[in-house]
């Protein structure tokens, strides 16, 4: 008779286990939703036991919440890092980055969360906190661009606002089934930029 061998689980640090847990999470809440992060279906994608995710976290809801702060907020670093260089080309980098597949797995993630929140008050935090967040971020490089001299607006909070006001409500059609198009849509961001910004046509193009 052979007996078999099975190779030892490697026993993470806490920090490491939860970090892990965490990533888990946010990936699926990226590419799912929200509704998909339980206990069970973190513990498959480990293949671990579901007491050890319990283990960190033994409500569903902060793990739920913290998965999407985790998202959320890896997406900014993605479109708008905190960087040095000069704002104008910073923001155009941004409006590249925020079209595509990614920008709109974002964008169900946000509309998700806004609509989850409503029921769940540690979500609720999490989307506030984030989109605080992403104003103050934001708001940030215009407050560089028009210190630099490269936008030209009287209220940069004004200018942050009416900027994000635009971005989600193309965001809200990320869940449509029919992908409607009009040729003003095409840019229709980028131009509020500029406008509210100071800037000529065409400068956050490209």
């Amino acid at each position: 008779m052979v007996s078999r061998l099975t190779a030892p689980r490697t026993r993470k640090a806490p920090a490491e286990r939860r970090d892990e847990i965490l990533r888990t999470a946010a990936r699926i809440a990226l590419g799912e939703g929200l509704e998909l992060i339980t206990v069970r279906r973190v513990a498959e994608e480990l293949d671990v036991r579901p007491g050890l995710i319990s283990h960190y976290f033994p409500s569903a809801e902060e793990m739920v919440s913290e998965a999407f702060s985790r998202a959320a907020l890896g997406e900014l670093e993605t479109l708008l890092p905190r960087a040095s260089g000069a704002p104008l080309e910073r923001l155009r980098t941004f409006f590249r980055r925020s079209e595509g597949e990614g920008y709109l797995a974002l964008s169900r993630l946000w509309l998700n969360a806004r609509h989850t929140s409503r029921f769940r008050p540690r979500l609720q935090a999490a989307v506030e906190q984030q989109e605080g967040i992403m104003r103050d971020r934001l708001l940030d490089l215009v407050r560089d661009g028009v210190a630099s001299g490269a936008f030209h607006c009287e209220d940069p909070m004004q200018a942050t606002l009416e900027i994000l006001v635009v971005i989600d409500g193309m965001g809200s059609y990320a869940n449509a089934s029919d992908r409607f198009w009009h040729p003003s849509l095409d840019g229709m961001m980028t131009r509020a930029a500029e406008r509210v910004l100071g800037l000529q046509a065409g400068a956050l193009q490209g």
